[in-house]
């Protein structure tokens, strides 16, 4: 009767392993060796115990000439896409997971039937369901390039959430493109012209079967305090007295959620001027300066106004859905700053907001 080696009948009687059975073997075998690691010393000495022959040594050298075939790429590891028990902490749902600020140049749609080329950064984030590790990010770059070439607008950015959705095998997805968008602005009373930018974002969220389309956009104004004027006015009448009241560079982030019809980039700048005249200048001469004093003392406004006047002007435009106004008076009298958020339907709805939003709102000019 032949002897049969124990190798030899587990060889022929057992299933071939799973790669998560090879790995947990794997991580005993390490254990056993005193290594409490998963290196490759801890594997060599483990090789060493049980009189196995090393593997030969590592070249050093980046191959230059080494290109990966199907055969070769089908034996490379995919940690991200691993079984579930590869994942660390709580077995649970991540909302959003994904990749922020990649640049790329993109055109930009105008409502003049143009394209303006923008240096603009994306991120793009998908959920990833509780069983899964992880997902391959460069997907999500991938399937935005294959649309990089086209003019944006939020068509465009729907075909490229469905195809990160379909590529990632995910449910919900979120992307947003942030860029710097440049009108020309007329002085007000000079014919100057000059370029005033204007810091934007387009975000489309897909969540539950359910899209939102958003822009937002941030607002720059000169704000007059009503109480300061009051008060020199008071100072000149009442004791001759030169006094000048105080105004400040004030932003309001404006976020409007989009019902139907199409809403411009210039057509939310339009509503808030007209909501607030007084946006800064790019262009002076003289006569503009005096312009902009006598625009300013005709519209003084606290925080609180602001906010209440661009939420009138949102109001009343049916493309416009839910939105948020968040307004920064950044003070000359104090060496704070006075703010105020206002918002409008579930959208934005919030009762905690991240702690350097405010901050966020000071603009470098």
């Amino acid at each position: 009767m032949n002897s049969v080696a124990p190798r030899e009948i587990l060889a022929e009687t057992s299933p071939q392993p799973s790669r998560e059975e090879a790995e947990d073997a794997v991580r005993v075998l390490l254990r056993w060796a005193g290594r409490g690691g998963d290196g490759l010393d801890g594997y060599r000495d483990a090789l060493d115990r049980l009189g196995l022959a090393r593997p030969a040594a590592l070249k050093r050298e980046y191959d230059t000439e080494f290109t990966p075939d199907p055969a070769y790429k089908a034996t490379m590891p995919d940690l991200q896409n691993g079984p579930s028990s590869l994942i660390k902490g709580e077995k649970t749902e991540i909302q959003h997971v994904g990749i922020s600020n990649f640049r790329l140049p993109l055109s930009i749609r105008t409502r003049d039937n143009g394209c303006v080329t923008l240096e603009t950064s994306v991120t793009g984030s998908v959920s990833l369901a509780a069983t899964k590790k992880g997902i391959n990010m460069s997907r999500i770059m991938r399937s935005f390039y294959r649309h990089a070439d086209e003019n944006f607008d939020f068509e465009h950015i729907a075909a490229i959430l469905d195809s990160y959705i379909n590529d990632l095998e995910s449910y919900d997805a979120r992307i947003q493109l942030r860029f710097s968008y440049p009108m020309k602005i007329p002085s007000l009373r000079s014919g100057l012209e000059g370029y005033q930018y204007y810091d934007v974002a387009f975000e489309m969220l897909k969540t539950a079967g359910t899209t939102t389309r958003v822009i937002h956009l941030d607002y720059v104004y000169s704000s007059t305090c009503p109480c300061s004027l009051e008060l020199s006015e008071h100072a000149r009448h009442e004791r001759g007295r030169i006094a000048t009241p105080h105004s400040q560079r004030s932003v309001a982030r404006v976020s409007v959620a989009l019902e139907e019809g199409r809403l411009w980039i210039e057509d939310l700048v339009e509503l808030c001027r007209a909501a607030i005249p007084t946006e800064t200048q790019v262009m002076v001469k003289r006569e503009d300066e005096q312009a902009f004093a006598e625009l300013n003392g005709a519209n003084p406004i606290f925080v609180e106004d602001a906010v209440r006047l661009i939420c009138k002007a949102l109001g009343d435009d049916p493309r416009i859905g839910d939105f948020r106004v968040v307004a920064s008076h950044q003070e000359s009298l104090h060496s704070h700053d006075a703010v105020s958020i206002l918002t409008r339907g579930e959208t934005f709805a919030q009762s905690s907001y991240d702690p350097r939003l405010f901050e966020s709102l000071h603009h470098r000019g």
